[in-house]
């Protein structure tokens, strides 16, 4: 099968699942997004969290009682064509104005079209057309849901920001209400698939959220697509302090089952300076990985340098990235 014919799903959240996106966008769709038909643009489908409870989205998600709406705008932003406008003034975000402080164009404008619409849904594929997006981006559930961890001294906290800055040790983390139904769009895309793609991003509020939603786990472990597991670069204050990429991929089995994924997505470059110096203060270091322990695991480990060389902070250069995941296809 060529390239052009695959049909792969992307599962995370934050900015993890958008940089898999552009790495992936224009390999499967080496043509202007003008000529894409509904059908097609289903060969690439991003199925995104909706725990966040912070920020623009979390302001929205309690005025207008919506689905958080960020993550979505980022992923609509990443399928977009490269350079355009449209996708730019969607990023906007204000940093003035009494209400506006803080907020996207991007979320507004899904906000004010999920009012006129009636339906998130209707208003992410309304943006999508407008902004001629190489794919498609799909809400893991459309229910209401509350992120919610057990932390290993007993504690137990809801709201996704509140359990991100309580720098506890998680035990395990659940949804409110527990297994949402999820869209049929979702559990179509991913019986369709020919690869599942799973991160990178943050463990426990971007990838595990997903995997709770009622069936979905269920069905990427039934698919036969390759499945594939991009490990995080560095460890996240309050998430994944110390953890390996081992201690990663056993909380993602904790909460689903062991032999989810075949291949681990690793990166070996190393760091510059200006990276180290950026990420000193906020105690967060390379994430390591012992090949032994993952092939204990079962797993098929890919380790490269998948580092960017621009700016001061640690990210997956989209360019490696692509690269390794279209090799993989």
């Amino acid at each position: 099968m060529k390239l052009a014919d695959r049909r792969v799903v992307a599962l995370g959240g934050g900015s993890g699942l958008p940089a898999v996106l552009r790495s992936l966008k224009d390999r499967l769709f080496p043509f202007p997004s003008s000529s894409l038909s509904i059908i097609n643009r289903e060969r690439l489908t991003a199925i995104v969290t909706v725990t966040d409870d912070g920020g623009s989205s979390g302001r929205l998600r309690g005025d207008f009682d919506m689905l958080p709406p960020g993550d979505i705008r980022n992923c609509l932003s990443a399928l977009a064509e490269s350079g355009d406008t449209l996708s730019d003034l969607f990023q906007y975000r204000f940093d003035k104005g009494n209400g506006l402080n803080g907020h996207s164009l991007g979320n507004l404008l899904l906000a004010a079209l999920t009012h006129l619409r009636g339906n998130f849904l209707e208003a992410i594929t309304c943006c999508g057309d407008i902004m001629k997006v190489k794919g498609r981006t799909l809400p893991s559930t459309a229910e209401n849901v509350v992120l919610g961890a057990r932390f290993r001294d007993g504690l137990a906290i809801k709201g996704e920001t509140c359990i991100a800055g309580h720098r506890g040790r998680i035990q395990h983390v659940f949804l409110i209400p527990s297994q949402p139904a999820p869209l049929p769009q979702t559990i179509d895309a991913i019986e369709k698939a020919d690869a599942i793609i799973i991160g990178p991003g943050s463990l426990y509020t971007s990838i595990i959220p997903n995997l709770l939603v009622k069936d979905i786990a269920a069905a990427i472990k039934r698919s036969a697509a390759k499945k594939i597991y991009i490990c995080n670069l560095m460890t996240e204050p309050g998430e994944t302090d110390g953890y390996t990429a081992t201690d990663h991929i056993r909380a993602i089995f904790d909460h689903t089952e062991y032999g989810f994924f075949q291949y681990v997505i690793l990166n070996n470059g190393k760091f510059s300076p200006a990276v180290w110096k950026n990420y000193a203060d906020k105690e967060c270091l390379p994430v390591r990985y012992d090949i032994d322990e993952l092939r204990a695991f079962g797993l098929t480990s890919v380790a490269l340098d998948l580092l960017t060389d621009k700016g001061d902070k640690g990210r997956h250069d989209e360019n490696k990235l692509g690269k390794i995941l279209t090799e993989l296809l």
